[in-house]
């Protein structure tokens, strides 16, 4: 009985730590936890996504364009106090004023309708008066017959600005740009007036930068651009933008002086770096003041009116100048131009719907410009064919331009000379024609002998 007892109690005890082992859980539940990691795995798939966002990696190349669309969308250049002015234009090329700092960005100033055929499109450009003054634009007739309107000159040498106003001039006469030897006297700002940023960009010939740019910046041009091309171009905050070609197409257009006229158009381009939207630019625009200033602005900048109904004359040096009371201008951006497609803010399809005959932009140069330029580069690697190929364009471009400028200074000054000889000539004439006229009288009243 003993033993069966005993064998029983070591049976129990067996089987007691038979279950005792067989029975411990601790095992499995590690188990269950593979299931909770095979939908952890699952249900960390979305939220990695989330935390990949926050992750060093994905910033730069996710929320990278959303912040950056961001910016643009928000930015606003600050307020800046403007002297708007009429000015009267002389009928013969001013002399060159050296001034230190750039002209600001340009303003928006959409011109109204053309009164009369026969008249042109002044004004809308930053002048010099002792400080950088806003000559509002307006419609005015030439003083003379077959005189046209001559656009103004900034030219940046050796970090300062050669600036020589606007003014009327005869058919044959076009802008003679300073000598390079020529002797200036620096210009500085008068009482009141602080000194704005010296000119940053390529020397050369330029023009202001569109509305809402940074301060101090300038975009190389073609000597005779209006400024108010820039209008319609995005704000840039780097230098890069630049005004090059011409493109010549003939149209019938009742906004322009004669019918049949031909049609100046300018390529404005940019690269991304140089933009506030990061977008690049390269679109043709009209190089016709009023149509160019036509152009929907990227930014807003209003140009007040005069506060004085009184025109100034063209800044002369050692004179005094009393200027109005600036107005202060307030950029605003326009959210509508930006968040819209880049092509269609660097197309400015509005103004081109109204203003077909000046169209020249090919839809495949919107976006991307360099390789629009190269159809070889495969569209699959365009970083390592753009940038070869952007720079050799941009150095041809750029030489092909300050060659054209070279040609067409020397061109004008030649054209200048045979028009002031000319005039020299034509004065002689009637001083001769006069002093025979005289002649001829006098011998007429001069009794005959054996008359009484």
């Amino acid at each position: 009985m003993k033993l069966d007892r005993c064998l029983l109690a070591g049976t129990l005890m067996t089987g007691g730590l038979l279950l005792a082992a067989c029975n411990s859980p601790s095992p499995p539940p590690p188990l269950p936890p593979p299931p909770p990691q095979a939908p952890a795995s699952s249900t960390e798939s979305s939220p990695p996504s989330a935390t990949t966002d926050t992750t060093t990696p994905a910033p730069s190349s996710a929320p990278a364009p959303d912040s950056v669309a961001e910016g643009a969308a928000d930015y606003a250049p600050g307020p800046q106090q403007v002297v708007s002015v009429y000015e009267q234009a002389p009928e013969q090329e001013p002399a060159p004023v050296e001034v230190a700092s750039a002209p600001p960005p340009m303003l928006d100033e959409p011109p109204p309708p053309q009164p009369a055929p026969d008249v042109y499109w002044t004004g809308g450009y930053w002048a010099w008066q002792g400080t950088w003054v806003w000559v509002s634009g307006r419609w005015l007739k030439p003083p003379r017959p077959h005189y046209h309107w001559v656009q103004p000159y900034y030219e940046h040498r050796a970090d300062r600005v050669v600036f020589i106003d606007g003014f009327w001039g005869a058919a044959d006469v076009r802008m003679v740009p300073p000598p390079a030897g020529l002797n200036l006297v620096l210009q500085r700002p008068g009482p009141g007036f602080p000194a704005g940023p010296p000119p940053e960009g390529p020397e050369g010939v330029f023009v202001p930068p569109p509305p809402g740019s940074r301060f101090g910046l300038i975009v190389p041009a073609p000597l005779g651009t209006p400024p108010a091309v820039v209008t319609g171009a995005p704000p840039v905050v780097n230098v890069g933008m630049r005004i090059t070609g011409t493109i010549n197409e003939t149209t019938n257009n009742t906004t322009t002086i004669n019918n049949n006229t031909t049609i100046n158009n300018v390529t404005i381009y940019a690269p991304a770096t140089a933009t506030v939207n990061h977008q690049a630019v390269n679109v043709a625009v009209p190089a016709v003041a009023h149509l160019a200033a036509a152009l929907p602005p990227v930014v807003r900048a209003p140009a007040p009116r005069p506060n004085a109904p009184q025109s100034l004359p063209s800044f002369v040096v050692g004179r005094n100048v009393q200027l109005p009371a600036p107005t202060t201008v307030r950029p605003v951006p326009d959210h509508a131009a930006r968040t819209a497609e880049p092509a269609a803010r660097t197309e400015q399809p509005a103004a081109r719907a109204a203003q077909p005959a000046v169209r020249t932009e090919q839809p495949a140069a919107r976006a991307e410009p360099p390789a629009a330029r190269e159809p070889a580069a495969r569209p699959e690697a365009p970083a390592a064919a753009a940038p070869g190929a952007n720079r050799q364009v941009d150095e041809r471009a750029r030489a092909a331009s300050h060659e054209a400028n070279q040609r067409a200074a020397e061109a004008h000054a030649v054209e200048a000379r045979a028009a002031a000889a000319k005039q020299k000539a034509d004065e002689a004439k009637q001083r001769a024609d006069e002093a025979k006229k005289k002649a001829d009288e006098a011998k007429a009243k001069k009794p005959v002998p054996g008359e009484h």
